[in-house]
């Protein structure tokens, strides 16, 4: 596993990429890209991490239980203290893994403080967020202030063209400043397994496949800073970055509306898709 990790991320440095995100809860993820790092010596990435789940599932695929959520005081001192520990000053953005409109953080002062603080180390805060109201919660989130400055500057959240409602809420925030990472663009592997006709169509137009077409309509918007791709292997890589040759019409991307479901018939499929 650590063999083929490097092995994506030679690739990925050798065709230009300079963002690696990972989390306490990717199971050995921190490890393996520290290891990485330390071997290669790039000094030129860019870092991001994110705390709030804790991995339980021991590598079994039939674990009753994956991980488990908390955004609390005490769990976000212990996981900064271990991705610190890995990644040392690498670390550029740290972020609350899959903030939610119930999240206890909206009302936890002393977190608010302890996460505000991080950008005194030069840390860059951020969140990513999961689920039907990630609009409600980006635009929740970018108010939370401490001693009148904002607690975040960076929002990671799902845009694709199966589930882009949260798209005005990133605009908003990307207009006022504030880094937006995407993530989720193949809508874990529904847009490639079983692509729509109208992806196969322009696939088939552009010579990539179905993943290009959907990364490039990520890349499409303007608000989108960062697009995220996770990628198992050398092959896939390549297949994704594809999508950096693939300029779509705007009267293509405008037909490409038509795909998007209604987010929580979305999300309810989400959850039921098995892990893998």
């Amino acid at each position: 596993m650590r063999e083929a990790t490097f092995a994506v991320l030679d690739a990925a440095y050798a065709a230009g990429v300079r963002w690696v995100d990972v989390a306490r809860s990717y199971g050995r993820a921190e490890e393996f890209l520290a290891g990485w790092l330390a071997e290669r010596g790039h000094r030129d990435l860019t870092v991001s991490s994110k705390w709030g789940y804790t991995y339980v599932g021991g590598w079994r695929m039939d674990a009753t239980m994956h991980e488990v959520k908390e955004h609390s005081a005490g769990v976000f001192s212990r996981q900064w203290t271990e991705s610190r520990s890995l990644l040392g000053n690498a670390i550029n953005l740290y972020q609350v893994h899959s903030l939610t409109v119930d999240s206890p953080l909206f009302t936890d002062e002393a977190l608010q403080r302890a996460l505000a603080a991080l950008s005194d180390d030069g840390v860059r805060v951020g969140f990513s967020t999961s689920g039907p109201r990630q609009a409600e919660v980006i635009r929740r989130a970018f108010e939370l202030e401490v001693a009148g400055r904002p607690v975040f500057s960076a929002v990671q959240s799902t845009w694709n063209l199966l589930e882009p409602s949260a798209g005005p809420a990133l605009g908003e925030a990307h207009a006022a400043g504030n880094l937006v990472l995407v993530k989720e663009t193949l809508a874990n592997g529904r847009l490639v397994v079983s692509p729509p006709p109208a992806i196969t169509r322009l696939a088939q137009r552009f010579g990539v496949g179905a993943d290009a077409i959907a990364v490039a309509a990520v890349l499409a918007q303007p608000w989108a800073d960062t697009v995220l791709v996770g990628p198992a292997s050398v092959p896939q890589l390549t297949a994704n970055l594809a999508a950096n040759g693939v300029d779509l019409p705007r009267g293509e991307l405008a037909g490409l509306r038509a795909l998007a479901e209604p987010p929580e018939r979305y999300w309810d499929r989400r959850s039921s898709l098995q892990w893998q």
